[in-house]
């Protein structure tokens, strides 16, 4: 039933849209990739899986720790290894290598200190659903899409309704200039990391939740950086976009087509994206990036 996949699929698109915004976030100030950022998202699964499995932690307070540990995470890769590249005016790629070697070191840390096996959520949530109008939709897939929504709206307004929103959109736009006038850039930087990491940690535990916890769990951030490509790099408004058209015609490429090409298509459509408008649906060439 076609409306049963498009709420799937909105389900889908809403996680995509938590990781795609920290991409478009950091690329708006920074202008590079950070493909460390699925690693985040899978640091804050385990730690949420950990706590409740392990130490026994009510899902609540695991969550909140799972979003605040995979924040602190983000804020230390920046601190410790991105601002060093950048205060040695080093080019772009540099902070595009470390976030590689970062992504490998969390994914076999994980495999060292964890292990390799998949780690499981008390299934409370995912074997349950309920009826809305003809349609089974399953409790997690509410959480998410609501949860999606509540950040969304709150990443919106923080962005372009408020002062801090307008000093992260002035760095974005030139951050020499910024810093000239007295706006401490670094903070920014900072304060940007820390969202973004908040919001991968979320999407890392609804992920987890959804399936399950491995130490590659960090690659499906790559299909939230190809939305974030779709939408326009450095357009959050355009990440949201992006990640909800990705969730739905995935989803409905693998019901009425084949699952076996949903991952073809996707990477298809970030072929076409770059070769038809580069700059995406809503972002801007890179020199009027904002």
């Amino acid at each position: 039933m076609l409306a049963q996949q498009l709420i799937n699929g909105v389900s889908v698109g809403g996680v995509y849209s938590l990781l795609a915004t920290g991409y478009a976030l950091i690329y708006s100030l920074l202008g590079f990739s950070n493909w460390a950022h699925g690693e985040v998202a899978m640091l804050g699964a385990y730690i949420a899986v950990m706590s409740v499995v392990t130490v026994k932690m009510p899902f609540i307070p695991a969550l909140v720790l799972a979003v605040t540990g995979a924040a602190l995470i983000s804020f230390v890769n920046e601190r410790v290894f991105y601002r060093r590249i950048r205060s040695n005016n080093s080019p772009t790629m540099f902070l595009m290598i470390a976030a590689m070697g970062l992504s490998t070191t969390y994914k076999n840390l994980i495999v060292v200190l964890v292990g390799p096996k998949f780690k499981y959520f008390p299934s409370i949530l995912t074997v349950e659903s309920m009826e809305f109008f003809g349609l089974t939709v399953g409790v997690l897939d509410i959480i998410s899409i609501i949860v999606s929504i509540i950040a969304i709206f709150f990443l919106d307004f923080l962005i372009y309704h408020t002062k801090f929103g307008l000093g992260v959109r002035a760095c974005a736009s030139d951050s020499t200039t910024s810093e000239l006038l007295g706006v401490n850039v670094n903070r920014y930087i900072l304060i940007v990391f820390l969202l973004a990491g908040a919001l991968a940690g979320c999407a890392g535990v609804l992920l987890g939740m959804k399936y399950t916890v491995y130490p590659s769990l960090g690659n499906v951030a790559l299909k939230a950086f190809i939305a974030s490509v779709f939408g326009g790099l450095g357009s959050i408004r355009g990440a949201v976009l992006g990640a909800f058209t990705i969730g739905i015609l995935e989803t409905l490429v693998s019901a009425y087509i084949s699952s076996g090409l949903r991952d073809l298509f996707t990477f298809g459509l970030l072929v076409a994206i770059l070769l038809l408008r580069p700059e995406g649906l809503l972002g801007k060439s890179v020199e009027q990036k904002s």
